[in-house]
């Protein structure tokens, strides 16, 4: 059973009626007795509200009223409270520190003693896969797309973009030596830019194909994935060829933008957010309506993705690099959500969304107090929010994209998509069958599997090949 998180419906007769008419003004703070007694899904709706004027506040470049509006936030935002608190936590943090990004000066002061711990951040993400079924999901389909696109075949090279986790491959290697035909000769190639990763991942694959008696070569790459050179990978002839990309392609879009200075946004119409706030039902609903109705770009700067006027010349060429390599199949697993709106209120409606779900999953899955549900929270999709909100030009990285975006980038590339076997698809559901979080499904589009948390798409897997 959840616990209260924000998310519950709100009755027409709800105190939320008599929320002052954006009452991000000074003196609110001090009359604020009425916050303190709010209802969790009113508390929820009202930082939903206040996020929001203060998002536009900050595209506009009204940062008194958008100083105003973050003081307004944290007296209700916690990171160790209910789903809508601790997500609030994140993304006034991202505003603010986009607030923080106009006087580089101070920006970088204030985040020059801040220590990146390469074992903290690898933790993390072993957190992310062991309490979340995502990943799960994506290697036993990536996996099973890699062994019925092999069969038959006696040289196996897999290049793998983001070899951080060595479960995946050492689950293929127990399934290849069961092949009928007998096991291939595999090589996998990692690509990492943490050598660390890469010999843990060389040790325990190495260990597994020796108990297995399979002839195994694990070669490293040490390279970020905007900077890999495609001869290292050293694709020979004779060998079939598989390619895997885990979360990593929507990456190498930052590189065709220069940096760039938020886009000005007209105010927003407190009248108009009050009311929809006050006609929505729940949370959701208020999201799925056009938040642009109180706060929407001016008409000049609002679009979507810049890949409906002109492609990524950095994707597309490392895309017709990778086609080059004449690969028997590739697999793809991305964040299935626009995070690549042009303009900051686009992203925010859109990562709200996205967010909210994952935060959701962690309130149905872990306690409240629990460190590891903190951990992932703040170091892994809290500094995703704040990339997605405070970035832009090349420094913004998380470009996510949805799975259509994804079909026209390999169709334009010479690729061609490979739909997933009914036993792939069986496979992701049983894996799935096995939480006891009733909350997760999976559903096929267009042959791709797409994780989804209740009906907000989250994750997708699809798979290519070649276009000869």
């Amino acid at each position: 059973m959840l616990q209260d998180d924000g998310f519950s419906s709100v009755t027409s007769s709800s105190p939320i009626q008599v929320f002052p008419m954006m009452s991000v003004s000074p003196s609110f703070g001090s009359s604020n007795q009425w916050l303190k007694e709010l209802k969790s899904e009113e508390r929820g709706l009202y930082l939903i509200h206040l996020l929001l004027a203060c998002a536009n506040h900050v595209a506009s470049g009204s940062l008194e009223n958008a100083n105003i509006a973050l003081d307004h936030i944290s007296q209700l935002a916690s990171p160790s409270g209910d789903t809508m608190q601790r997500i609030a936590s994140y993304f006034t943090e991202a505003l603010a520190d986009r607030i923080l990004r106009s006087w580089p000066g101070l920006h970088k002061a204030l985040r020059s003693t801040k220590l990146s711990v390469v074992s903290e951040e690898i933790l993390v993400r072993k957190m992310f896969f062991e309490i979340f079924p995502f990943l799960k999901v994506a290697f036993v389909v990536t996996n099973q797309a890699i062994i019925e696109a092999m069969e038959g075949e006696k040289m196996v090279h897999i290049v793998d973009l983001n070899a951080a986790e060595p479960l995946q491959w050492r689950a293929l290697l127990q399934d290849l030596s069961a092949r009928p035909e007998g096991p291939p000769h595999l090589r996998i190639t990692g690509v990492h830019q943490q050598k660390e990763v890469l010999d843990q991942m060389a040790h325990v694959l190495t260990q597994e194909a020796d108990k297995l008696d399979i002839p195994f070569q694990f070669n490293q790459v040490v390279s970020r994935l905007e900077n890999l050179d495609v001869e290292k990978l050293r694709v020979k002839t004779g060998e079939a060829l598989a390619i895997s990309s885990v979360m990593q392609l929507h990456t190498l879009l930052a590189h065709d933008y220069e940096k760039k200075s938020p886009l000005p946004f007209k105010h927003s119409n407190g009248v108009n957010l009050h009311r929809a706030l006050v006609n929505q039902n729940t949370l959701g609903e208020f999201l799925e309506k056009d938040v642009a109705n109180g706060c929407s770009p001016s008409n000049d700067t609002a679009s979507s993705s810049p890949l409906c006027s002109t492609g990524s010349t950095k994707m597309d060429s490392f895309l017709n690099a990778l086609w080059g390599l004449s690969p028997k199949v590739m697999v793809v697993t991305e964040q299935d959500s626009n995070h690549n709106g042009t303009t900051l209120m686009e992203r925010l409606s859109e990562s709200l969304h996205f967010y909210a779900a994952l935060f959701d999953c962690l309130e149905s899955t872990l306690p409240r107090t629990s460190l590891e549900r903190l951990k992932v929270e703040k170091m892994l999709l809290g500094e995703e929010i704040r990339n997605i909100i405070a970035c832009e030009g090349n420094e913004r990285k998380e470009r996510h994209e949805k799975l259509e975006k994804w079909f026209q980038r390999f169709d334009t590339s010479g690729f061609g998509n490979v739909p997933l076997s009914y036993y792939a698809m069986l496979q992701a559901r049983r894996l799935l069958q096995s939480y006891s979080c009733e909350g997760y499904k999976i559903k096929e589009e267009n042959g791709c599997v797409v994780i989804c948390w209740q009906d907000r798409a989250l994750f997708s897997v699809s798979s290519w090949r070649c276009r000869k």
